[in-house]
């Protein structure tokens, strides 16, 4: 008896045909299996997991579930990135225009954040005037022009996805790696991706506590790409400590404008590098890493990524005189504490930074929140620096009735100062999976 058999055979540990798949993803998505019904679904597969063919299954039968965006238009390989999700996260916005400069397509789809600090969009949505809603034709036209877009991701991507996303968060099966796998995965391939690199995150700051986790979910995802005829490349990264120095959206723009510049963070910097290498040699602009990363630097070098960014914000209707010249971030008060004490950066609470960030109004705690683009905080040490009594830490930017030397005493409480240099850090990228 359907769909009451789906999920028996799925409860007693059996591997579901293609087709019984795909029946039960197109009949919940047109109403014919209640919410009950798929709720027990998802705790079968949390409780007997899939193998890696019924995951390329699902994750293939979510992406059929909606439109199916078609770059075969674009001349090249449109390589697509991903990332799990983290503090002070804005290697998309770096990585693009790179890449693109150097001749690989980046027709991007992206979301809103939800949580510490915003999306991919909410960054983009910080500069006035930007336009995160195209028409296809425009969407196309642009990349052919300048080499890449960003736009707000369509309601009618995946949308198995985000029904079965709801049901995660309120059935505890929100952990399940073929759910997690397939959720990832199908966004990207109906988003029209012909390859596709992932930045998969551990640590406090991160989704995936332990690089284990991270690496068993990196190497699922990176064979269902495979499995799917989409060449996938996953980058294992730290998320132990803040990855860029900028906590906020309009800070974050910043941020990406000066690692264009040729200013960005080492830690930022190193995994900017990772995935962009993933993407050009996937793009088949570059013949191995060391010569991608030569390539990168380049373009970095000589601007020519920022120029592409420069091109990317005026042709979705941004403000564009300003980059290079002066800073986005304007808010109504900006606070600095300086440190008191000599020593080494050995501990950041990046988790604890995003909370402050959010609670200051540069995240959201439920997707009808609003977000303040201004506020956010700017770190002036990284994970491992020296510091001196009287250096500046960092810089709160709030609204002007904050009250910022509370908050400034909350984030200093959780950055780390020792005598003695950490003999040990982890290297932000561990890891590049292939296969």
């Amino acid at each position: 008896m359907w769909p009451i058999d789906c999920i028996a055979h799925k409860r007693d540990g059996l591997v579901l045909p293609k087709e019984e798949i795909e029946r039960f993803i197109d009949d919940y998505v047109h109403g014919r299996v209640a919410d009950y019904q798929a709720a027990a679904w998802c705790m079968a597969v949390y409780l007997k997991g899939m193998t890696e063919e019924e995951i390329a299954d699902l994750t293939l039968a979510m992406a059929h579930s909606g439109d199916m965006v078609d770059l075969s238009p674009l001349a090249g390989i449109p390589v697509d990135k991903h990332s799990t999700g983290g503090i002070a996260d804005t290697t998309t916005l770096i990585v693009a225009p790179l890449v693109a400069a150097a001749g690989v397509p980046v027709a991007k789809m992206s979301g809103r954040g939800l949580g510490f600090t915003g999306g991919t969009i909410d960054k983009l949505e910080a500069i006035p005037g930007f336009r995160t809603t195209l028409t296809e034709d425009e969407f196309l036209h642009q990349v052919q022009n300048i080499g890449m877009a960003i736009m707000s991701q369509s309601a009618d991507i995946a949308p198995a996805d985000k029904l079965l996303y709801a049901l995660r968060d309120a059935t505890a099966t929100v952990e399940s790696l073929p759910l997690i796998a397939s959720s990832i995965m199908s966004k990207k391939i109906a988003a029209g991706a012909k390859a596709i690199v992932l930045d998969v995150k551990y640590g406090e700051g991160a989704f995936m506590k332990t690089k284990e986790d991270a690496r068993h979910l990196a190497h699922t995802m990176v064979r269902i790409g495979h499995l799917v005829g989409r060449p996938t490349h996953a980058v294992i990264s730290s998320m132990e400590a803040p990855l860029g120095t900028a906590i906020g959206n309009s800070l974050e723009v910043d941020e990406a404008i000066e690692a264009l510049s040729g200013k960005g963070g080492r830690r930022l910097m190193e995994v900017v590098l990772a995935i962009g290498s993933q993407m050009l040699i996937l793009g088949g602009k570059a013949k191995d890493d060391a010569d991608a990363r030569h390539q990168l630097q380049e373009l970095i070098d000589s601007r020519k990524g920022l120029a592409v960014f420069k091109a990317f914000v005026k042709a979705q209707g941004g403000s564009y005189t300003w980059i290079g010249k002066r800073p986005l971030t304007k808010a109504g008060q900006a606070y600095t504490p300086v440190c008191t004490d000599a020593g080494w950066i050995s501990a950041v609470d990046g988790r604890g930074l995003g909370e402050i960030a959010m609670s200051m109004g540069a995240g959201r705690a439920c997707k009808e929140d609003s977000i303040d683009p201004m506020v956010g905080t700017r770190l002036y040490k990284e994970l491992g620096d020296p510091v001196r009594p009287g250096e500046p830490l960092f810089t709160l930017y709030g609204k002007s009735d904050a009250d910022l030397p509370a908050l400034a005493q909350q984030a200093a409480d959780l950055i780390t100062v020792t005598p003695q240099e950490p003999e040990h850090i982890d290297p932000v990228v561990s890891e590049i999976i292939t296969e």
